[in-house]
């Protein structure tokens, strides 16, 4: 047998409920301020949601050289006054609120370079940006109720752990002692200055509706895409001044749920914003940046800043978290800063810089190209392969534009000229983006606890350390020691006094709510009472409401059947009306067609009676017509025989001449008669036959075009199995393999004469027809005895003995003679013949 090798099934994904619900990606617009107020701008925002772009001043946009004006839309539009509190609150708040409830979320930023990307998302000091402003608010939410250090473990596949206080407090010990560095007891202590006051305590803001039966914990981790390869910013490298280990790739993963994350990836547990922001800080200096013509810090890389945030349900006595891996929910929000597309020309990079420039542009464009195959796949419904993969950045997103949460985009423009055609593209990709949909996040499920646990544990505690004193220490270390124990029996008899009076505290508590309890008992019967009574009095006049609503029933009914009856007599009345009017207009109609008909009866009667007339004079003429033709006909038939009569006299009174002329002598001329030459015999004329193609019978085409010459007067060909045409069209070629005209003409000897043009029909490759001519035949008539004979006339010669009437012709002695005359020669179809025409007889 043979061994196949079989690739490893998929693992399919995870079954999830199917939701249909699905919103659009949020697309903003930023437009950042002129550096110089002189400068030429060529952005206008028109309203909050529409900017229109100008052509600056010598650029052509159209090949006419015409300026064109363009508009674009987005959900919202922000000029150059707006502050970054106004911009968290509209983009990057609700992908916070979204996180506390366990909803996955994308914000990021997109433009060319020198835009204010990096600003938008950072901000400095005393303008903090979206960054910081969602670590603030995120801490602000669940600070009160966030877990101990290590209560929540990652591991290396992507998912969360949940450790016990022992083991957690175990973990912090083992972390504390491998720390090198002691631990400042304050982190506002050493704040780099650089980010120090990026939030006012004004401009603080918190989610609502946070679950506080949960505990939560943020984890943090900071990566970099340079170059088409992925950096942990936040490792820690140990540095070698002599020789420096460069920083080693990271390779991207999927986990169970299909989720892409950096394996590998330092995650670090913070507990408060300041921190977070000093993590972040700490790998924003490793990130690679450099100066260029257009910007002086320009982003060479895209940088991803990951917030996670766990959260797990506390268990039924609201003391301690759930120890349940299933329970624990996971989600995160991603704020990414894309470096800026730029133009090598424009930036004057070379080598290194023109590199990193060229992996940037390709980064964009594969994460364009993925963006619209996935809104035709939307849109038109098709099932094409998204190419995620061909790109870092596209593939670290995947899990978000395949799978739930929000995604926001803000797109930053500069205003100025310089920047306006690689604008025009960004503000194209943006418009196309707000096109894709997403699938809206789910709320998570409920734990089925009781919710309020951790309040009222809290509140119990409170009871029990402020109802009863602590006991004394009861350590007894001497067996004559008399003090101990008589103290700890005071304090166990003043115990017993105070829950002896908080018992008759609560039996009179419960005396007194049993007096009141009854008290509105009694209030609660005597209003029931008085509810009866006044529910007797109702019941009295419903009974009166009852009796009248069915009068008044019986009298809707009475007035709805004279209503009735009413419609009926005016329906009958109008149905009489229409009839009349109708039997009128029928009577009218009928009288109109009445006058019609008579009026065409006479016009028809006229009618008949020209055509009648015209009838008649026509076969008068027709009759005419055929008895002058008859009459003709009878007397070339007698001419005919008049002329044989005296042909067959010549010959016998030659034959009896004993000196009779030599017959190939030259005979004077006899006198042509004055009756109309003869109709001749029709002989049929056998075309040469070549050898047929196929096993069938030749067919022909007899093409015979109108002639000023009377064809009836001389020899004509009789073709069998032929189509007779006066012209060659494609039906009759295509019916037939030979081809035959026949052409008249007047020859030299003012004879009519009548050429046979034959020819083979050949098919074309267009599907067509053609003729390729062959040969030429000519019937001519000549004597049968003297072929040099020559018709001769009478006039001027002695009339001789043995002659009649001095007239004399070769009409009916001459034969038919087919002369074959070949393609190419003088009588051929091409050569023009000046023939001289027959003079016809008065």
């Amino acid at each position: 047998f043979t061994i196949r090798k079989c690739k490893t099934p998929r693992r399919p994904p995870p079954k999830k409920p199917p939701n249909s619900q699905r919103d659009p990606v949020g697309v903003y617009l930023r437009v950042r301020p002129l550096v110089a107020e002189d400068e030429e701008c060529c952005i206008e925002v028109i309203s909050s949601s529409t900017v229109q772009l100008h052509a600056p001043e010598g650029f052509k946009v159209n090949r006419n050289g015409e300026y064109k004006e363009t508009q674009y839309s987005f959900k919202k539009v922000f000029g150059v006054s707006v502050s970054q509190m106004e911009l968290f609150e509209n983009m990057a708040k609700p992908l916070v609120v979204d996180l506390i409830h366990g909803k996955n979320g994308l914000l990021f930023t997109y433009g060319v370079t020198g835009s204010g990307k990096t600003f938008t998302m950072t901000g400095s000091p005393g303008q903090g940006g979206l960054l910081p402003r969602s670590l603030d608010m995120i801490f602000n939410s669940v600070g009160p109720f966030q877990a101990k250090r290590y209560v929540f473990k990652t591991d290396d596949k992507n998912c969360m752990e949940v450790q016990c206080e022992v083991d957690a407090l175990l973990e912090r010990q083992r972390r504390e002692n491998n720390l090198t560095v002691p631990k400042t007891p304050s982190s506002r202590q050493k704040v780099d200055p650089e980010i120090g006051d990026m939030l006012k305590p004004e401009e603080a803001c918190k989610a609502d509706g946070v679950d506080e039966d949960s505990c939560y914990s943020v984890f943090v981790s900071y990566i970099e895409i340079y170059n088409n390869y992925v950096y942990d910013l936040l490792e820690e490298t140990q540095e070698d001044a002599i020789k420096p280990k460069p920083p080693q790739s990271k390779i991207l993963r999927e986990d169970q749920n299909h989720n892409m994350y950096v394996a590998g990836c330092m995650e670090v547990e913070v507990k408060s914003a300041e921190e977070a922001f000093q993590v972040f800080w700490r790998g924003q200096k490793k990130r690679k940046v450099a100066n260029t013509r257009l910007n002086r810090e320009s982003s060479r890389s895209h940088s991803v800043f990951i917030i996670k945030l766990a959260q797990a349900p506390l268990d039924a006595d609201g003391d301690n978290i759930l120890q349940d891996k299933n329970q624990v929910s996971v989600s995160q929000l991603c704020l990414v800063d894309l470096a800026g597309s730029e133009r090598t020309g424009r930036t004057g990079a070379e080598g290194t810089r023109m590199r990193e420039a060229g992996n940037i542009n390709q980064s964009l464009l594969n994460l364009r190209t993925c963006l619209e195959i996935l809104r035709e796949n939307q849109m038109c419904g098709t099932n094409k392969m998204v190419p995620y993969r061909d790109s870092k950045v596209s593939h670290l997103f995947k899990n978000y534009f395949d799978g739930e949460g929000k995604v926001r985009m803000v797109v930053c423009v500069n205003p100025k000229a310089d920047d306006y055609e690689e604008t025009l593209l960004v503000m194209r990709f943006a418009e196309m983006t707000q096109e894709v949909e997403v699938a809206r996040p789910v709320d998570r499920p409920i734990c089925g606890f009781t919710p309020g646990r951790r309040h009222r544990n809290q509140a119990f505690r409170e009871e029990m350390s402020q109802s009863l004193p602590p006991l004394p220490t009861s350590e007894l270390t001497d067996p004559n020691d008399e003090i101990t124990i008589p103290r700890l029996i005071e304090a166990l008899q003043n115990r017993q006094n105070i829950r002896q009076m908080m018992i008759e505290e609560f039996d009179r508590a419960a005396s007194k709510m049993k007096s009141m309890l009854q008290e509105l008992d009694s209030n609660v019967i005597s209003k029931e009472n008085v509810i009866l009574e006044q529910n007797g009095r109702l019941s009295e006049k419903d009974k009166v409401i009852h009796s009248n609503k069915t009068e008044i029933e019986r009298l809707e009914k009475k007035t709805k059947m004279q209503e009735h009856k009413i419609d009926i007599l005016q329906k009958t009345t109008k149905i009489y009306e229409d009839d009349k009017r109708s039997l009128q207009q029928e009577l009218e109609t009928r009288g109109h067609r009445l006058q019609r008909e008579l009026s065409e009866k006479r016009r028809m009667e006229q009618r008949m009676q020209g055509v009648v007339s015209d009838t008649q004079h026509k076969w008068e003429k027709e009759c005419e017509r055929r008895v002058n033709a008859m009459q003709l006909e009878m007397q070339n038939k007698l001419w005919v025989k008049d002329e044989k009569l005296k042909q067959l006299k010549a010959i016998v009174t030659e034959s009896k001449t004993p000196g009779r002329p030599n017959p190939q002598e030259e005979r004077p001329p006899s006198k042509r008669s004055a009756s109309p030459s003869p109709v001749p015999t029709t002989t049929p004329v056998r075309p040469r036959r070549r050898r047929s193609r196929s096993a069938g019978v030749e067919k022909w085409v007899d093409h015979k075009p109108p002639s000023s010459l009377d064809l009836g007067t001389v020899l004509q060909p009789v073709i069998p199995n032929a189509i007779q045409v006066s012209a060659p069209n494609e039906k009759a070629l295509s019916k037939c393999d030979r081809y035959v005209l026949t052409h008249q003409e007047v020859a030299s000897d003012g004879e009519i004469q009548t050429k046979l043009i034959k020819g083979e029909v050949i098919k074309t490759r267009g599907g067509g027809q053609s003729v390729q001519f062959t040969d030429i035949e000519t019937l001519k008539q000549e004597l049968a005895t003297a072929s040099s004979r020559k018709r001769k006339s009478s006039e001027g010669a002695a009339a001789s003995g043995n002659q009649t009437d001095g007239a004399w012709t070769d009409v009916e002695t001459r034969c038919s003679v087919a002369l074959e005359m070949r393609a190419g020669s003088n009588m051929g179809p091409g050569v023009e013949h000046h023939g001289i025409p027959k003079r016809r007889k008065p």
